[in-house]
């Protein structure tokens, strides 16, 4: 009998060993697994910023909404001038000055039959001050951080003395009170505390109420802000648009989305196979490129279509009929410096529409 009862409680131990050994197990089993996925994780996280920062030191072929929110402003601002006050705008342009040996760069250049103005457009954001010494300050953002700006209106005069020294050389004098020089702010977020000094200074408020107007109708601040009433010789206004139209400027990349960069292109870079075929493209012969994506059997593009078009000096500088086409890789990359950027950065050739290039 005492035999039989050691081996019963033997028998009872034995299983409550086996039950918290195999309740232990699963407990770990669990905890493996937890730890696993926490690893795995943690490594995908690292991966993602680790790749994060290689593409953006080694490898920066994303345009920033800096690179293409200044230039979008300017080409906005022109075709809505074009539209109110008929004529030509004429955007980016780089003048040479003889006194500094540098290019002088002009946002924007209006020309009408009665008018040549030199406009700035400063897209600023947040509320603005005018100092004693008349730099603009400008607060913005959630920390209220502030920006000084050196008088907007100043510039834009320097800049007009600049354009009318070119264009005499280039054997075009102005009529009396050309050119007229003004500041756009087309920015809806602008603010001001008080009114601008000057009536050069168009603000947000002012330039949303602008209308279009015809000679007949002139009347207000509309006319004396871009009209004088005096017409130009239908000869001069010609060979005004011809010099406008082939003076240096910036070169302008079009992006989906109706984005627009201004800046200077460098060069093609990828296969030596790619960079032969596009070797003919010299801003010298060819004045725009546009790319299309062609993609086999519904996948990924794999090739781009890029035609190019001759430039014709005979007519304002404009594209030739000549045009012609050659089939690169999609992975084919543009080394292009932004205007307002002193980075030389490199894009994919797949994320632009099409390259205007200044003679």
């Amino acid at each position: 009998m005492l035999k039989l009862k050691i081996s019963n409680q033997m028998c009872l131990l034995s299983l409550s060993y086996f039950q918290s050994v195999s309740s232990y197990f699963p407990q770990g089993k669990k905890k493996k697994k937890k730890k696993k996925k926490r690893r795995m994780w943690a490594e995908i996280i690292c991966g993602l910023v680790i790749y994060k920062l290689v593409r953006r030191f080694f490898h920066d072929d994303e345009i920033s909404d800096d690179d293409t929110f200044g230039s979008t402003a300017l080409f906005s601002v022109a075709h809505r001038l074009e539209k109110l006050y008929g004529g030509k705008a004429y955007v980016g342009l780089r003048i040479p000055d003889a006194d500094t040996s540098s290019r002088q760069d002009i946002d924007l250049v209006l020309l009408t039959k009665g008018q040549v103005v030199v406009i700035g457009v400063k897209n600023l954001s947040g509320i603005v001050t005018v100092t004693s010494d008349g730099s603009w300050v400008c607060e913005a953002g959630k920390h209220h951080t502030t920006q000084t700006y050196p008088d907007p209106l100043v510039d834009v005069k320097k800049q007009a003395s600049v354009l009318v020294s070119y264009l005499e050389q280039r054997g075009v004098t102005l009529l009396e009170g050309n050119p007229s020089c003004k500041v756009v702010i087309p920015n809806p977020n602008f603010r001001t505390t008080h009114a601008f000094p000057s009536e050069e200074v168009i603000t947000y408020e002012e330039w949303k109420h602008l209308k279009p107007v015809s000679r007949s109708t002139l009347s207000g601040w509309v006319k004396g802000a871009f009209c004088t009433g005096k017409e130009m010789h239908e000869s001069s206004h010609q060979k005004l648009n011809f010099i406008l139209a082939t003076a240096p400027m910036w070169d302008r990349v079009e992006l989906k989305g109706s984005k627009i960069v201004l800046g200077e292109f460098l060069e093609f870079k990828g296969k030596q196979e790619d960079t032969l075929a596009l070797k003919q493209i010299k801003r010298s012969k060819v004045d725009r490129i546009s790319i299309q994506q062609t993609s086999m059997l519904g996948f990924a593009p794999s090739r781009l279509q890029v035609r190019y078009s001759y430039r014709d000096y005979r007519s304002e500088g404009r594209s030739g009929s000549e045009s012609k086409e050659v089939t690169v890789r999609s992975s084919t990359e543009v080394l292009f410096q932004p205007r307002d950027s002193t980075k030389i950065k490199k894009f994919k050739l797949s994320s632009f529409l099409s390259i205007s290039l200044s003679a």
